[in-house]
């Protein structure tokens, strides 16, 4: 069975390896689709910390990781499974129901994601603490 999910997967930390693995251990093969430099900052209004190639770079070194794709697009989500031919969308719980109208193409499953850990608050605490 082929998984597929899509994520920004900038400053790369544990609850990302945690969602990869889980998702990885529910088919045969997992196939990530890295958000774009520009689509993160259409969602986000910022670009990533670290370029689209080296996130994708990061990415396919994990052993968990058969394939690695940039995702240009949040309304190509279902191109793409079609595209590769995913069995199953895993996202994490944070897009819960956001992506059920993809269940006419795969099945659909949302991941709790790890507690007390995401990018967005990492950056934040990067941003406003003192350096020396």
């Amino acid at each position: 069975m082929r998984v597929i999910t899509f994520g920004t997967f900038d400053v790369f930390h544990v609850g990302h390896v945690n969602i990869l693995e889980r998702a990885r251990a529910m088919g045969t093969e997992l196939y990530v689709g890295v958000s774009s430099d520009q689509l993160n900052f259409e969602k986000k209004g910022r670009y990533p910390i670290y370029s689209q190639e080296d996130r994708m770079h990061i990415l396919s070194a994990l052993t968990c990781v058969d394939f690695t794709f940039i995702e240009e697009s949040l309304e190509k989500k279902a191109e793409y499974i079609q595209k590769y031919q995913a069995d199953l969308l895993v996202m994490g719980d944070d897009w819960q129901g956001k992506f059920d109208e993809m269940k006419q193409f795969c099945e659909v499953k949302y991941l709790p994601r790890t507690p007390s850990i995401s990018t967005t608050e990492i950056i934040e605490v990067v941003r406003h603490t003192p350096h020396k």
